[in-house]
């Protein structure tokens, strides 16, 4: 179990403490938005818009499922949780570590999440998808990092901390 993958909400920091944690512990660093963006040549936003929702999840599932790396942090998309083939790929060869956030700190650093490639279906609320959500990113997790509150130092310092006693 070399690698680490962060989960949570869009707005939860994953890609920002990501980095930092991967220079931190001397890994590698993957952003799995980043991969899906390249492999489909559009940015999340336009993928959702030619494949659907629907269509998003089955690429975003691949492209996660076909990570074949060793040491390292592997930041993830929220809706990475709707993938059940990537996680329990993540969960068999990572430690996935769930960044934990109130609806409140999401909304707030959130903004617009249609330009953020943010997928949710038509009439459902950042509040619906937060409550979908949140207990598929504890059932996939090896570790809960409780964020709020916290900056982006103190955060990575917590999840180190973690993933050292386990």
């Amino acid at each position: 179990m070399d690698n680490i993958v962060l989960i949570g909400m869009p707005g939860a920091g994953k890609s920002t403490i990501g980095v930092i944690l991967a220079k931190v512990l001397g890994m590698n660093f993957i952003d799995s938005d980043l991969l899906i963006q390249e492999q489909e040549g559009l940015l999340l936003k336009d993928i959702i818009e030619r494949e659907g929702q629907e269509g998003y999840i089955a690429i975003e599932n691949q492209v996660n499922r076909d990570i074949s790396v060793d040491n390292t942090v592997i930041a993830t998309g929220g809706s990475v949780a709707y993938c059940p083939e990537a996680m329990e790929h993540f969960r068999e060869t990572s430690k996935v570590v769930y960044i934990k956030l109130s609806y409140d700190t999401i909304r707030k650093r959130l903004g617009n999440i249609r330009q953020r490639g943010v997928v949710l279906k038509d009439g459902q609320t950042l509040l619906d998808l937060y409550e979908e959500r949140c207990p598929l990113y504890e059932k996939y997790a090896h570790i809960i990092v409780d964020a709020e509150g916290l900056g982006i130092e103190e955060t990575m310092e917590k999840i180190c901390k973690k993933i050292r006693d386990k």
